[in-house]
């Protein structure tokens, strides 16, 4: 399950089919860059959706610009912050969790690559402010999902906890209304 595109490189892309994206890649360059006609995804916010590190290197090392923005106003960066745990994911970890702990370090797996995602789109200059078309940052999004790893990471990289959304909300606003008192604390801090 999950979405369709009309584009066969960002359905690639979004199905963690690296040799499709490649042989998509090699045919003509411009596919890096291309957008689905429906919803204006490019290969990058695909597999940013999903977490794809492999497809995320691998376009990010054929110049796929990260800032470019699908019909909801979103970077790949509002994607990979947004990214969450799967169903599936959460049922490893709960069947996991009493044999060894092998499902606490599947859960820890799963953060660290989500954090070299972040990492891979901020050293690539990805507009660390954009936001979408509701106003929201990539920060609005970690403070909304309580992401204490990705919001220190955002903050060095200079995101600013002031800017407000659509709703007057500035990413500390949001920490604050679901009192999440850590991260308003370091929102405080930054600001």
């Amino acid at each position: 399950m999950g979405i369709l595109y009309s584009e066969p490189i960002c359905q690639a892309a979004y199905q963690n089919d690296l040799g499709q994206v490649w042989r998509w890649v090699k045919e003509d360059n411009h596919y890096v860059d291309i957008q689905d006609g429906f919803n204006g995804d490019t290969p990058l916010i695909c597999a940013c959706r999903r977490g794809h590190l492999r497809i995320v290197s691998f376009l990010l090392k054929r110049n796929a610009n990260v800032n470019l923005r699908n019909k909801k106003e979103r970077t790949c960066l509002h994607y990979a912050v947004k990214k969450r745990f799967t169903f599936f994911d959460y049922l490893l970890i709960v069947l996991l969790m009493p044999v060894l702990l092998i499902g606490y370090f599947l859960m820890v797996s799963k953060t660290k690559q989500n954090e070299m995602l972040v990492r891979m789109l901020l050293a690539a200059g990805v507009d660390i402010n954009a936001t979408d078309c509701y106003g929201y940052t990539a920060l609005h999004y970690a403070c909304q999902m309580k992401n204490q790893t990705l919001i220190p990471l955002l903050l060095e990289a200079r995101a600013d906890p002031t800017i407000r959304n659509k709703q007057g909300e500035s990413s500390l606003d949001i920490a604050q209304k679901l009192k999440f008192s850590q991260i308003a604390l370091m929102l405080r801090k930054a600001s």
